[in-house]
């Protein structure tokens, strides 16, 4: 097994635990959850499996609604994160992605930040559309995603380079 396949299985276990252990308990005035388990979608490198991807990212969301009691809005927001990132990533980088040049976990940029705000809220917004799903409730989802979005951002950019892997010299 090569190293960034093992780091991928550490990355999905310990994002896993953390979102269960401690950030699932988060719940600032009903609107504000962090969910920074989506770190394993946007980190996942970027020449890696595709299939893989959509197979992990289904796993990941599929656990994280077993422990939710959620029935699925996690495992659908986070294969449509894993389908869509592609166009993300040429969103955002546009020529660069094409060359697999780009990694997430170096200096912040604006393109890696406009990558992780994307992903971040695609993801907030299908979770919580499918979780209310009413009509009735858009300010109410509209709140929570906006919220969510930005306290999810800025956990994930702390967590990524709070852990961001040293410089060999």
């Amino acid at each position: 097994m090569s190293s960034a396949v093992i780091v991928n299985i550490i990355r999905f276990i310990l994002l896993i635990l953390a979102q269960v252990a401690i950030f699932n308990k988060i719940n600032f005035l009903g609107f504000i959850n962090p969910y920074p388990y989506i770190l394993f979608i946007i980190l996942y490198p970027v020449n890696g499996n595709k299939n893989g991807l959509l197979l992990a990212s289904f796993l990941l969301g599929i656990t994280m609604d077993m422990f939710s009691n959620s029935g699925g809005v996690h495992a659908a927001a986070c294969v449509t994160l894993a389908y869509l990132r592609p166009s993300f990533f040429k969103f955002s980088f546009g020529l660069s992605y094409e060359y697999q040049t780009v990694k997430i976990n170096e200096r912040l940029t604006p393109e890696r930040f406009s990558f992780i705000l994307i992903s971040v809220l695609t993801h907030h917004i299908i979770l919580f559309l499918l979780e209310i799903f009413r009509f009735s409730f858009f300010w109410n989802i509209l709140l929570r995603t906006v919220l969510s979005t930005i306290f999810t951002l800025a956990l994930c950019i702390l967590l990524i380079y709070l852990f961001k892997p040293s410089k060999k010299n």
